[in-house]
């Protein structure tokens, strides 16, 4: 089969974006990965699929696939380029739309200078819920909020990480890291993702604070490796950064594709990410 599909980026994290707005293409997870492949397919770190209105007073459906091929619940910088897209190809009516996600209802808007804000929803601390299986561990008291150390590895003497865990809508574990630049990604975060205690397996962030409105991150994106940002898990490290008593309320976040601006309020208040979503280039693809 022969597809059309548009290339997109935010902050370096990059998608191929699918109009299912008319008809279902109802690919298999082989055919996700395949267009995700860097050699063989188009690349990309996810697939999104921009699909119908499910219900009243909701503007489309919004679907992601990782590279490996499995359906996710959320995707930050996918969401902003979802709404770039959206209103670049005349599918939206405004400027802010509501977007059925599996993670929930988000809200993004289209700022006048060519950013794109999200209304991420709130964060989720409930364990079961992330989920992260607390069974037999203690968490460790750190500042306003807490933290739970893990051995990666299964001998007496493999080292602990504390990490800091909660949900943007999908599983997130952040540890605080001293220089980002030399943390253990490519080793610490396949080991985290696949840990035991997170069934669902989970996005591992490495966050160096520098200041109290700035910090650098990297990010080991479930199912896709370290992508050079991570929306959510951007949301996800300013907020263990405020609960620990670290960050104010408004961050800049430095990936290694470009700056965010994360916000949140505290308490039940939504979480907001700024940033960018550019369109990359638009091409057809023939699938087995």
């Amino acid at each position: 089969m022969r597809i059309r599909f548009t290339k997109m980026q935010g902050a370096g994290n990059d998608f191929v974006v699918l109009d299912e707005t008319r008809a279902r293409l109802n690919l298999s997870t082989a055919q996700y990965h395949r267009l995700a492949d860097r050699h063989f397919g188009v690349g990309a770190d996810q697939i999104l699929s921009v699909r119908p209105s499910p219900a009243a007073g909701i503007d489309f459906e919004y679907v992601i696939h990782n590279a490996d091929g499995g359906e996710v619940e959320q995707c930050g910088n996918g969401a902003r380029c979802f709404a770039r897209y959206v209103a670049d190809k005349g599918l939206a009516k405004g400027e802010r739309i509501r977007v059925q996600t599996l993670a929930g209802v988000i809200e993004p808007s289209l700022g006048a200078d060519g950013r794109v804000t999200v209304d991420m929803g709130r964060p989720v601390f409930e364990l079961a819920e992330v989920p992260f299986v607390a069974a037999g561990l203690s968490p460790h008291k750190d500042g306003g909020w807490e933290k739970w150390h893990l051995a990666l590895g299964t001998h007496a003497e493999s080292g602990l990480v504390a990490l800091a865990v909660l949900s943007m809508g999908n599983p997130h574990a952040v540890q605080e890291v001293a220089d980002v630049d030399r943390a253990p990604v490519l080793t610490q975060g396949p080991l985290i993702e696949h840990h035991s205690r997170f069934p669902r397996r989970v996005n591992a962030g490495f966050m160096e604070v520098q200041e109290r409105g700035r910090i650098k991150l990297r990010v080991w994106e479930r199912g896709a490796g370290e992508t050079l940002a991570c929306g959510t898990g951007a949301c996800a490290a300013v907020v263990a950064g405020i609960r620990l008593g670290r960050l104010d309320a408004r961050v800049d976040v430095q990936t290694r594709g470009g700056p965010l601006t994360i916000e949140w309020a505290g308490g039940d208040a939504p979480v907001f990410m700024t940033g960018p979503a550019v369109t990359v280039f638009e091409g057809e693809i023939e699938l087995e």
